[in-house]
């Protein structure tokens, strides 16, 4: 069965943190929106399967930690208790009170919010099959395509309960007694310092030759430290070849610098996402795509063709939530008739383990690639009376500056609890064209971890209060 509806200024397809926003943002400027999504609210794989469950989980990874390592100042607890069923349930809690919020807020800015699948009809209208069996047909303006990633699958893991990705790992169905991650990037050591907290023992195999691949290795460092004691092993430069299914777990083969065969109970797969847009037709619109798949976008994220915008994940790397948001509202911006464009000078990414990693803008080992010179400093956290009363001396905060412009700062990257809060100043100071005496001369609070981002600005100018090298 086949509804003709009326038209639409925009459709949103997909309601995660580029689709929501951008919907929203172009509501809030009087346009009118359809947003489509097969979850019956917003908020994408980041909210229901990505995002907020994996956080809720390392909340609950990071008390259980502190708890145990609380006897060094001399306060002893009993080994925590662990109720799967509670854990799961207030986790699918944070879930429900954050997607229906964000329902509420689409009917408040009266945006139609239509439940299914789309795919373009052609350059002014799509299909939407929704769960019913029935289809509607939407025409619009403008169409912006929020669409995400989705994880990458190794082609020999045998599909069955043990192997799990990044959506199912969040399920928490058990706790086993062993678990690899295959990839030791950002996703798979979260959830293998969750799994690891819960009672796993967990392992790490990675391709290449460091945690973090592309990382800072100045800030993976103090990771990499912590995970030598909770982790199980860590092979680097090491492939797996193959996985089977036993009667025992998941036989894993290795190669390359650690060579073998090793049974888990289950394996955790974590190599990379990939762009979703099967199902939504591009090619009979004729929307390009590049050679790995992710949708070409001009400076206002429109595409090939001049009535479909694209954001997100969907759009190219970084592959972040935040990357999303700022580009649905700059579609959105354009879509309306607003000068604007995509251009940011630095985007924050953060890694949420224990410690946090974080950095934005050029990174030492980018600038050394691309032939700059700059300026390295660095202000460790063992000099730090605020991280010194958290019993966390082990972090740094540091900043790359060009010397032949004032010092000014072209890149800060942070490792240390709560780094993902405190790379929001760095990336402000690198937007508005700071310079190291910005910040160094800017008052930050004490006792805090903020003043390490001025004392690390103070060394760049040749001196720091708390630090002599």
């Amino acid at each position: 069965m086949s509804t003709e509806a009326s038209g639409t200024h925009v459709v949103v397809i997909g309601a995660g943190p580029g689709g929501y926003p951008a919907a929203f943002h172009a509501a809030d400027l009087g346009l009118q929106v359809t947003l489509i999504d097969g979850e019956a609210n917003p908020g994408g794989v980041c909210l229901y399967r990505g995002c907020i469950p994996s956080k809720t989980l390392l909340h609950a990874s990071a008390f259980i930690n502190e708890a145990r390592e609380m006897a060094e100042w001399g306060i002893t607890v009993s080994e925590p208790k662990i109720d799967l069923d509670k854990l799961r349930a207030s986790k699918e809690g944070v879930i429900a009170k954050l997607t229906g919020g964000l329902g509420q807020l689409s009917k408040q800015r009266k945006i139609t919010y239509v439940r299914g699948r789309a795919t373009f009809k052609d350059a002014t209208s799509v299909t939407v099959a929704k769960p019913d069996g029935t289809e509607e047909v939407i025409s619009f303006d403008a169409a912006i395509i929020a669409t995400g990633s989705q994880p990458i699958h190794l082609p020999f893991a045998p599909e069955c309960d043990r192997v799990m990705d990044s959506s199912t790992a969040l399920d928490l169905v058990d706790i086993p007694a062993s678990l690899l991650l295959v990839g030791g990037g950002y996703i798979g050591l979260e959830l293998g310092q969750v799994y690891a907290s819960l009672g796993s023992r967990v392992s790490v195999v990675e391709m290449t030759a460091a945690l973090l691949p592309g990382a800072d290795a100045a800030l993976v460092r103090p990771l990499a430290a912590r995970l030598k004691k909770q982790f199980e092993a860590i092979h680097l430069e090491t492939r797996v070849t193959s996985m089977k299914e036993s009667k025992k777990g998941i036989v894993v083969q290795f190669s390359g610098k650690h060579e073998g065969e090793a049974t888990f109970d289950k394996v955790l797969v974590a190599v990379g996402r990939r762009p979703s847009t099967e199902g939504l037709a591009l090619e009979h619109v004729g929307v390009t795509l590049d050679e790995k798949g992710f949708i070409q976008v001009d400076a206002q994220r429109r595409t090939s063709v001049p009535t479909i915008y694209a954001v997100g994940d969907v759009a190219g790397q970084p592959m972040l939530a935040h990357k999303a948001t700022h580009e649905g509202k700059v579609a959105a911006e354009a879509i309306a008739g607003r000068k604007t464009i995509y251009d940011p000078k630095a985007i924050p990414g953060v890694v949420f383990t224990d410690p946090e990693i974080a950095w934005c803008g050029i990174t030492e080992a980018e600038a050394k690639a691309a032939g700059r010179d700059v300026k390295v400093t660095s202000f460790p956290w063992a000099a730090s009376g605020r991280a010194t009363t958290l019993g966390r001396s082990d972090g740094v905060t540091r900043l790359i500056v060009d010397p032949a412009d004032h010092n000014r700062i072209l890149g800060v990257g942070i490792a240390g609890p709560g780094a993902g809060e405190l790379i929001a100043e760095g990336t402000l100071a690198i937007e508005m064209g700071a310079v190291a005496e910005d910040l160094a001369w800017t008052i930050h609070p004490h006792p805090t971890l903020s003043e390490t981002l001025m004392e690390a600005a103070e060394s760049a100018m040749g001196h720091s209060t708390h630090y002599a090298r």
